[in-house]
C-alpha cells in the first residue's frame, strides 16, 4: 500500500514538473512516467487518464498555495497590507512556476473536451478566498453595505489570472508589479474611505523592489 502511494505521489510530482517546465503539450503519459521513473501504464492504473493526473497535480499545487496564503491573510489588517500580500502571492507564483502550471492547464482546456469545466471549478475556491479577504477589509465600514465582495472578487481573480498569463507569455513581470505598487500607493486612501486612519491604512512595508 505504501509503495503504491509512493508511486502515485511520484507521478503527481512528475506531472507538476512537466507542466511547469515543458507545458501541457508535453504532458503525455509516456513523458510523465519517464520523469517519475515509472511505467506509463501506472498513470492509467492510478488515475484512469492523463487528464485526471494533471488535475490531481493542479489540486496538489492549489492546496499548498491555499494553505500558505490563508496563513498570510490572517495577519492582514489594512488595505496596504492586502495589496502587499497580493503582490507577494503574484511574485511567488511566478518564481515557483505555479503560474505557468495554471496557464498551461487553461491553455490545454481549449483543446481538451471537459477540461475547461474542471479547471474553472478549481478557480472557484480562489474567488472565495479573494471574497473573504475583501469582506475582512471592508469590515463594518460604510462600503460594506454597498459593495458586493463576491462580484469584486470575481473581477480580482480574472485580473490576477490575466496578469499571470501576460507575464508568463512575454516573460516580463514589470508592468504587473508596477500595477501592484500603484495599488499600494492608493491603499491609504482606501483605508480612509473604510473608516481607518492614515497611519493604520498604510502601515505595511513597501514591497521588495526587483528588476522586471
Amino acid at each position: 500500500m505504501a509503495r503504491s502511494s509512493d508511486t502515485r505521489q511520484r507521478l503527481v510530482d512528475a506531472a507538476v514538473d512537466v507542466l511547469r517546465h515543458e507545458g501541457f503539450a508535453a504532458a503525455t503519459a509516456r513523458n510523465i512516467a519517464a520523469h517519475a521513473d515509472s511505467n506509463q501504464g501506472l498513470v492509467f492504473y492510478h488515475f484512469g487518464s492523463v487528464v485526471d493526473l494533471l488535475l490531481a497535480a493542479l489540486d496538489e499545487v492549489s492546496a499548498q498555495r491555499r494553505q500558505r496564503y490563508e496563513e498570510a491573510l490572517a495577519g492582514v489588517h489594512a488595505p496596504a497590507e492586502l495589496v502587499d500580500l497580493a503582490a507577494r502571492v503574484f511574485r511567488e507564483d511566478l518564481d515557483t512556476g505555479d503560474a505557468a502550471l495554471l496557464v498551461e492547464m487553461i491553455a490545454g482546456a481549449t483543446s481538451t473536451p471537459g477540461l475547461g469545466a474542471e479547471v474553472k471549478a478549481r478557480v472557484v475556491p480562489w474567488t472565495q478566498f479573494a471574497a473573504a479577504a475583501l469582506k475582512s477589509a471592508l469590515g463594518t465600514s460604510p462600503l460594506a453595505g454597498v459593495v458586493d465582495p463576491d462580484e469584486i472578487a470575481h473581477a480580482v481573480v480574472a485580473l490576477y489570472l490575466g496578469l499571470e498569463l501576460l507575464s508568463h507569455l512575454d516573460g516580463d513581470r514589470g508592468p504587473a508589479l508596477a500595477l501592484f505598487e500603484r495599488g499600494r500607493q492608493l491603499a491609504p486612501l482606501a483605508g480612509l474611505i473604510l473608516g481607518g486612519s492614515p497611519a493604520s491604512a498604510g502601515t505595511s512595508n513597501p514591497p521588495n523592489k526587483e528588476d522586471p
